[in-house]
């Protein structure tokens, strides 16, 4: 079973996280932040990954050590998971439609961190959620799991829509690259470290 438990504690923030891989998409979230609890539990459910999360984080600061941190866990979550990734399919792309809006997503469990994103929000907010944030995330994120990540908006005019296309479309790519499709190691190389 692909499963991980991790805990982090920093003088900004205190996070535990469950991670299994091959769960059913339920989540237990409690982020603080209401938006990042909604974009986190679409992220769970799409990519069919079981996830229970709980941060305390500065709030009163403002949301991004809380975002940022959260990203951290989990790539290292992902990461401990895929072990020496033997077997996976590795990569991964897929569109995901949210109402107007059209998100690119695709990706590589290479052993290398790599960030592309290139979406332009029209908003500078969601409610209190900071849309900056998104990309933090993702960065923290593809920084700890070592993956490399691209994710285009192909276009879109609602600011929660374009992020829920994000969230859902990097769930779904993560459970098509993490299937386990044989028992060598898709690398040329012999490893992906």
């Amino acid at each position: 079973m692909r499963e991980t438990n991790i805990k982090r504690k920093t003088s900004e923030t205190d996070i535990s996280l469950l991670l299994e891989l091959d769960g059913s998409g339920k989540s237990e979230i409690n982020t603080g932040i209401g938006f990042l609890n909604h974009m986190l539990t679409l992220f769970s459910r799409h990519g069919k990954m079981d996830l229970t999360l709980d941060c305390k984080g500065d709030l009163d600061v403002d949301f991004h050590h809380s975002v940022e941190d959260i990203g951290i866990v989990l790539g290292k979550a992902l990461a401990e998971c895929l072990e020496d990734k033997t077997g996976i399919r590795r990569y991964a792309s897929d569109f995901t439609p949210m109402d107007e809006a059209l998100v690119q997503t695709s990706i590589d469990i290479s052993g290398r961190a790599y960030l592309v994103f290139n979406v332009d929000y029209l908003t500078e907010k969601i409610g209190e959620f900071d849309t900056e944030l998104v990309e933090e995330f993702f960065r923290a994120f593809v920084n700890h799991a070592k993956i490399t990540l691209h994710i285009n908006l192909m276009y879109g005019k609602n600011s929660h829509h374009i992020t829920e296309a994000v969230f859902k479309g990097v769930g779904r790519i993560i459970r098509q690259a993490v299937y386990i499709d044989g028992d060598e190691i898709m690398s040329t190389k012999g490893f992906i470290d």
